[in-house]
């Protein structure tokens, strides 16, 4: 570890000797820096079934061999095997479909072929990356929600490789199959990139989703081969397995060359100066560092990208960084910009062109460019706050040194316990397995509206049922009879209604319409968001940022699905403050570990409102709390929950911890805050996945008791794996809270962003001695290497 390369000095290094450039030695917020060695390439020679032209025009593409992970993914798709290929980014994985589909395409003039992208920029760049081949008869084309209605015919009835998302597959395609039949009776290759970010409830609608394409190719006649592309995953052969329902081949083996990497951990400091929401120290934004960060790469030349967490932090990184330039260089201004979703399509584009041309130098981007447009070259990249999984981690770091380049990866920690826990535990990030990707394509939630989709497209028959994962689908497709949804005949279960239920599912989790963000006095349309969020993202006084320019919201009318909003820069941001109740509606699973502590496994029902939000400055003092009146959201879903006696709390019983009782409701909710940010260690998810709630004495348990639920109709399967993993979980957060230097509790350990109680009370020390007490009853663990 920490070894160098040589005399020379790197890239990576160079650079970070910049952005440290004026920080005395003892303020560094340097945790830790990694150099991970360059990788050599290993080549195979071109398939003999790939025709010539084919060949020709990748190596003019500059492709002179490839890899030897991309001629194995291409030879077993080519033979008929479904494929899963995980290898990491910029390991050419596009070569390993591209192959078997084109030399198809090339051999056969009937035959098709769909790629489906979770975003339309990455599809655009793979079309774009096809038709710059040159070759004659491929036909390739986009067809989503940007395609004209006008090209839209020309795309069904001539098109030969389609480029979409899941969604336009769902509402455009399968929706009206028999308007596609030709494309569908010659379906060869399936391609699914990406497919790592088909986690959650998202990745259990891709799942059933899958299940119905495959389903209605089979009924005109095409059994079509899978190849899926992923960032590195632990199981990509359980992944793509549950993807499509079929055995799928995973090449996990990357051959591709690397750069030589310098690997960051970054904590901002604390301000001792600033205090933040009930006098807890304010720790320098990772929002802010970043900008500052991006400053001096700028400067220094550096083509960098930075991943941002949220759209508000994108703007206000890129915005800060802009500002800071000015005042050196007024041409350096304009190499900033910010990139995230909800952007008109116009605009996106014209960002994208941007960077592919290097007009711009730095880019704050949210997670829609950690798979979106193709950007070589780069020197290096700014990870602010954990992306959630490893997946991602590692996706974002590796745009950085490409083309073998050396760079420099920089993970900036927010103020948030897994932040703070990692940087503090570099084999955490640096040694750790990737996770695997967690899905549920048997969540009734998910599974009953899919099914009712299928059913509107074919009538669901016993064959059915295997391809919709058998007993659970037969269960569903009963509770939908049941319900009136679907009518039972002798050939099999009808949808009953004349209206096609497919724009009732929402595929990305979300239900209902997008909530438009229009400006009041000009009816502009500046984009949208998700129903489900718009009560805590654009609330009456919310600050909404867009293109580097901040709006205030005077109205949200969740029936109209419309936000106005005027244009305000006010020196403050806003977060929304939300209270939780949470109700018991079935245990399923129940352990003892201990006497007097009990783990449990079920289901839940979550009454959630939004009650007010905090108006705060950039510093993150806190100006005032504003009371709103929203609707309340009531949510059945998984949780996981443990329950302690008040005697091994307070002390009365051997073992007891000594706990004064007026202290356990803030030792619990701080416990419950922190395990909330941990559990993304664990399972892939993100904090904004998750919820929870604690109490002194809960009315269903009888106890003190620590909830830990899913944020999703039905669950998402994070719970259940927080269930299967709760010592170490717990082990590991007490260790995050341990880890933080603040003296009572701070964002960073065990103050919460979405607490709806304002993060009162909270007890730090209180939530050690609790999470002490499950250690034991445990038999003590350590958390995560």
């Amino acid at each position: 570890m920490n070894s160098a390369r040589g005399k020379r000095k790197s890239s990576g290094k160079r650079l970070l000797d910049r952005v440290l450039a004026g920080v005395p030695a003892e303020e560094s917020p340097l945790r830790h820096v990694e150099q991970l060695p360059d990788r050599p390439a290993r080549h195979a020679d071109w398939p003999g079934w790939a025709p010539g032209e084919l060949v020709d025009a990748l190596r003019s593409r500059g492709a002179d061999r490839p890899w030897a992970h991309q001629a194995e993914g291409a030879a077993a798709a080519w033979a008929g095997e479904h494929v899963v290929a995980a290898t990491g980014t910029a390991s050419g994985k596009s070569m390993i479909y591209q192959l078997p589909v084109l030399s198809r395409l090339l051999a056969d003039d009937r035959a098709t072929a769909l790629y489906l992208s979770p975003t339309k920029a990455l599809g655009a760049d793979q079309l774009r990356a096809i038709t710059e081949l040159g070759l004659d008869g491929v036909r390739a084309a986009s067809y989503d929600g940007d395609t004209p209605r006008g090209e839209r015919d020309w795309v069904r009835a001539h098109a030969r490789w389609v480029f979409t998302n899941p969604d336009m597959l769902h509402l455009g395609v399968l929706a009206q199959h028999a308007r596609w039949a030709r494309f569908f009776r010659n379906l060869a290759y399936v391609v699914v990139d990406e497919c790592h970010t088909y986690r959650g409830v998202f990745g259990s609608h891709v799942a059933l989703l899958l299940r119905r394409l495959r389903r209605i190719a089979r009924h005109y006649g095409a059994e079509p081969v899978f190849v899926l592309a992923s960032a590195t995953v632990s199981d990509a052969g359980a992944l793509g397995d549950q993807l499509i329902g079929a055995p799928c081949r995973a090449v996990t083996e990357d051959c591709s060359p690397r750069g030589a990497r310098t690997v960051v951990l970054w904590e901002p400091p604390l301000l001792p100066e600033l205090a933040g929401e009930n006098d807890a120290p304010v720790r320098r934004s990772a929002g802010a560092e970043t900008a500052r960060i991006l400053t001096e790469l700028v400067v220094e030349g550096a083509r960098t990208l930075a991943f941002i967490r949220s759209r508000r932090g994108t703007e206000l990184a890129a915005l800060s960084a802009r500002r800071a330039l000015s005042e050196v260089d007024d041409e350096l201004v304009g190499k900033v910009a910010a990139y995230r979703g909800g952007y008109l399509p116009e605009d996106r584009r014209k960002l994208e062109r941007s960077l592919l041309t290097g007009e711009l130098l730095a880019v704050a981007a949210t997670n829609a460019l950690e798979l979106g447009v193709d950007i070589a070259g780069l020197d290096a990249v700014v990870v602010a706050g954990y992306p959630g999984t490893l997946a991602s981690f590692w996706q974002q770091a590796g745009r950085a040194g490409r083309d073998g380049a050396d760079a420099l990866v920089i993970f900036v920690a927010r103020d948030d316990p897994l932040d703070t826990y990692l940087v503090h535990h570099p084999p955490a990030v640096l040694d750790r397995p990737v996770e695997a990707t967690v899905l549920d394509p048997a969540n009734p939630y998910v599974l009953e509206p899919h099914l009712a989709c299928a059913a509107a497209e074919l009538p669901l028959d016993e064959a059915a049922f295997e391809v919709f994962g058998g007993t659970p689908a037969r269960a569903a497709t009963e509770a939908l009879t049941d319900a009136g949804v679907l009518r039972r005949r002798p050939r099999g279960w009808y949808w009953t209604s004349h209206e096609r239920p497919h724009r009732e599912v929402e595929l990305r989790g979300s239900s209902g319409q997008q909530v438009a963000v229009v400006e009041g006095d000009s009816g502009r349309l500046l984009g949208t968001a998700d129903p489900e969020t718009a009560c805590a993202t654009v609330h009456p006084g919310a600050v909404h940022l867009h293109q580097g320019q901040s709006f205030v919201v005077d109205e949200l009318d969740l029936d109209a699905g419309i936000a106005l909003v005027h244009a305000e820069n006010p020196d403050w941001t806003t977060s929304p403050r939300e209270l939780v109740d949470i109700a018991v509606l079935r245990t399923e699973q129940e352990l003892h570990p201990a006497s007097g502590v009990a783990v449990c496994l079920g289901e839940v029902e979550v009454t959630s409102q939004v009650v007010g939000y905090l108006r705060t400055l950039p510093s993150g003092q806190v100006l005032d709390q504003v009371p709103l009146e929203l609707p309340p959201r009531t949510l059945v879903t998984r949780a996981v929950w443990y329950t302690i006696s008040d005697d091994l709390l307070t002390g009365n019983a051997p073992g007891g911890a000594g706990l004064d009782p007026a202290r356990i409701p803030g030792a619990l909710h701080a416990a419950e805050h922190a395990a909330i940010g941990l559990l993304p260690l664990f399972a892939t998810c993100d904090r904004w996945d998750i919820g929870g709630v604690s109490t002194a004495l809960h009315e269903h348990t009888g106890r003190a008791t620590v909830f830990v639920h899913d944020g999703h109709p039905g669950g998402a399967g994070f719970a259940d794996r927080g269930f299967a993993a709760l010592f170490p979980w717990l082990a590991a957060t007490r260790e995050a809270i341990v880890s933080c230097d603040c003296p009572a509790g701070c964002p960073s350990c065990v103050q919460s962003p979405k607490c709806g109680n304002g993060n009162e009370p909270l007890d730090k020390a209180g939530a050690v001695t609790v999470l002490d007490v499950l250690s034991t009853a445990h038999g003590g663990v350590s958390g995560p290497g």
